[in-house]
């Protein structure tokens, strides 16, 4: 396995301090103890990460059971389309701007 050196900012001088204190007192370099603290810390939060993903794709998978063609979410847009107060519906855009410009460019031919 390669290995890829990388620059570790602390913030706080004090935990540099500490951490060459903790690497004089253990006998064991800088660099191990915190490829260690990282390896836990992914290791900790890594678990945590996957089981929350799962927990939504499992949500999901429910939803999709539950609606299979979207049509609660579809009725849901079309009321919320229906009830939310648009300030510009109706009036023509004076300025479409060059991404507009270029799609409608494209759309008519």
């Amino acid at each position: 396995m390669s290995t890829k050196a990388f620059t570790v900012r602390f913030e706080d001088a004090r935990v540099q301090t500490a951490l060459a204190a903790l690497s004089k007192t253990l006998k064991r370099p800088m660099n191990k103890l915190v490829v260690e603290a990282v390896r836990a810390y992914l290791d900790q939060f890594g678990r945590k990460a996957e089981h929350d993903l799962e927990a939504r794709l499992a949500d999901l998978r429910s939803y999709r059971k539950r609606d299979p063609d979207f049509e609660g979410a579809i009725k849901a847009f079309a009321k919320a389309e229906v009830d939310t107060e648009d300030p510009i519906d109706g009036q023509p855009i004076s300025d479409p701007g060059p991404l507009r410009a270029e799609i409608r460019k494209l759309l008519n031919g």
